[in-house]
């Protein structure tokens, strides 16, 4: 391979810590830590980036599977592809975790679980930008463990055009295509993928051959669209819509035997669009952002005795404006309004007004180095409950007189709003939710290519369902209440990534949760206390790349209190390679599970064998 290629390549993969790396990739930015463009070497927060080398090279499928390689997010899924999946950021489950598409809200205000990552596919993504800890102070409600924003391809100068086939184990077949123009005027970018398996059996009791029930199907098609215009070098227009549909079978549950049942049939069908327009002026004493977005959601269970339509809708319009001063410090001052709508029966919706406000400054030659302040502060005016304050804090330390070491520290409050379903369902429902309120901090110490942070994160008024007895102990119904107390959770993250030799690139990470309980002092269900993950990549022999990784999860119960089935406790290995046949033509395998693992994530829900896959990328 040749020595430019490869130096791209070992820059793509060490993004992720480029937080407190070498100057060499501080030219690489990030929108999601200020809603505005900066380097990863400007940031105070703990942000971590994968981008689409890394997801290419470790042969990723969905993006939870990708979020799963970094310090301090664990998942967990009940089934294969497409079925519903968890992500642990920290600590705290999803619905605490705000996730973006491009900057558009991909949390459904339909579901109890915040974003549903079983339909969020890697094809067309350009990098996935992950900032931990509390954020609400700059974007609003959900923003409690942290923001995820996915961010799809740009369409490059010229006209491309790009294609992929896979196929292998379970049936399973990908392809897709990508076609783009652009010039200095305009750009045009059209995206289609789809991922298609006969999958495995959804439900498999514990120790049992998945091979003795029958599979359950899955299909997703995302489709993505990108248009820009620029009227003059200080203003343009961009277009974006997205669509994902995912299609496939689950087991259901057997009110005769209590059980569910890993032959039976139930559908699931979901078809989720976003959409954004945004104007953007910029000058040379500030940047502008004018934008209209939408988010529309809608699930199906045909086969469902109740409920079985589940459709919802969030309207957003912001402006905001970046204003520069001294060299390198600015404000951002800005002010949104959205509007979140559930139909069917429960038909309710509720709006909030947001203004916000964040400064940066860079203070150089202070304490012997170089020293970045963020602080943010955001109010949000709601019509359904309380209005809320938050706000965050974070100072970033480069030391001169150690050449690579960096200290940072961060401050945040955030809050989680009840669904409508928590507040409004005619069987479970509470009107009377209020917002759950988050505190966390976390402290950071890196040298070069090594980083360690401690973090901590406390819930009060946690929303959770309680079930309520008559006094024979019997179960007589119950509903979503504001838990009084606090939920804490406290960890800590080890990290390390770099080039141990010419061509061998090693990234590795280690995370441990101190303690994660709820406001009685109870261990929190489906948290690993150890995840272990270590992945090598060997790009030594030109145009060929052999990598494997691994992933170790710790002591994990499927239950509250440690109770229930010990799911942890377990090793998986995989193996990619590719081949670069032409500078246009790739040809590509992996295996997952190479060590044919038998292992599940939450009890009683199937996880996959070792499986095979091959494939082939092409581009002109």
């Amino acid at each position: 391979m040749k020595k430019t290629t490869l130096s791209l390549i070992t820059a793509s993969l060490l993004l992720g810590q480029t937080a407190f790396a070498d100057e060499n990739l501080g030219e690489i930015t990030v929108t999601t830590a200020t809603q505005t463009t900066q380097t990863l070497n400007e940031i105070t927060s703990d942000v971590d980036v994968i981008t689409a080398q890394e997801i290419q090279d470790r042969g990723y499928t969905t993006v939870a599977q990708a979020l799963s390689s970094v310090a301090g997010i664990s998942t967990v899924s009940n089934g294969g592809l497409g079925k519903s999946t968890s992500v642990f950021v920290r600590g705290m489950d999803s619905k605490h975790v705000l996730v973006l598409i491009d900057g558009i809200r991909y949390n459904d205000p339909t579901s109890l679980n915040g974003a549903p990552f079983a339909d969020l596919m890697v094809d067309d993504i350009a990098q996935i930008e992950i900032v931990k800890g509390a954020q609400s102070g700059i974007w609003g409600a959900d923003a409690s463990a942290g923001v995820i924003n996915i961010i799809t391809k740009k369409a490059q100068k010229g006209t491309h055009a790009s294609a992929h086939v896979e196929g292998g184990s379970f049936g399973t077949w990908k392809y897709g295509a990508t076609v783009s123009t652009a010039n200095d005027a305009y750009y045009l970018l059209l995206s289609y993928n789809v991922v298609d398996t006969d999958g495995f059996t959804t439900v498999a009791p514990y120790g049992e051959d998945i091979d003795q029930y029958e599979d359950d199907e899955y299909k997703n098609e995302t489709m993505n669209i990108k248009a820009g215009y620029h009227f003059n070098a200080n203003n343009k227009i961009d277009l974006t819509y997205t669509r994902i549909d995912g299609d496939g079978d689950a087991d259901p549950y057997d009110f005769a035997t209590y059980s569910y049942d890993p032959n039976g049939d139930y559908r699931l069908e979901s078809t989720y669009k976003f959409m954004k327009a945004n104007f953007n002026h910029k000058d040379s004493v500030e940047e502008l952002n004018i934008y209209a977005q939408r988010s529309d959601f809608s699930r199906t269970y045909p086969d469902a005795t109740y409920g079985n339509a589940f459709d919802g809708t969030i309207d957003e319009y912001g402006i905001n404006s970046k204003i520069g001063y001294r060299e390198k410090d600015f404000v951002l001052v800005g002010v949104d309004y959205k509007e979140f709508t559930h139909e069917n029966d429960l038909d309710k919706s509720y709006d909030a007004t947001g203004i916000f406000a964040t400064n940066t400054n860079t203070f150089e030659g202070m304490m012997g180095g170089t020293t970045i302040l963020t602080e943010s502060l955001r109010y949000d005016n709601y019509s359904a409950f309380e209005n809320k304050t938050t706000g965050k804090i974070g100072i970033k330390h480069i030391h001169s007189h150690i050449e690579g070491l960096v200290t940072s520290f961060n401050y945040g409050t955030a809050y989680n709003v009840p669904t409508m379903y928590n507040l409004y369902d005619p069987f479970n429902g509470n009107e009377n939710l209020t917002p759950e309120s988050i505190e966390s901090y976390d402290v950071t110490i890196g040298y070069k290519d090594f980083k360690i942070t401690y973090f901590n994160n406390q819930i009060d008024d946690m929303i959770d369902y309680v079930s309520k007895y008559d006094s024979a102990g019997n179960w007589i119904g119950g509903g979503y209440e504001n838990v009084s107390g606090t939920s804490k959770i406290d960890g800590m993250e080890i990290a390390y990534q770099s080039e141990i030799y010419e061509g061998v690139m090693l990234n590795t990470n280690y995370t441990r949760l101190f303690k994660a309980e709820d406001n009685d002092g109870k261990a929190l269900a489906r948290r690993a206390r150890d995840t272990f993950n270590l992945a090598v990549d060997y790009y030594g022999i030109e145009n060929l790349h052999i990598g494997a990784d691994a992933q170790y999860i710790g002591e994990r119960y499927d239950r509250a209190d440690k109770q229930g089935a010990q799911t942890g406790k377990y090793t998986v290995f995989n193996m990619t390679a590719d081949y670069q046949v032409t500078d246009n033509l790739q040809v590509y395998g992996k295996i997952e599970n190479l060590g044919d693992k038998y292992y599940q994530t939450v009890y009683g829900y199937a996880t996959s064998p070792r499986a095979f896959y091959i494939g082939v990328r092409g581009k002109i």
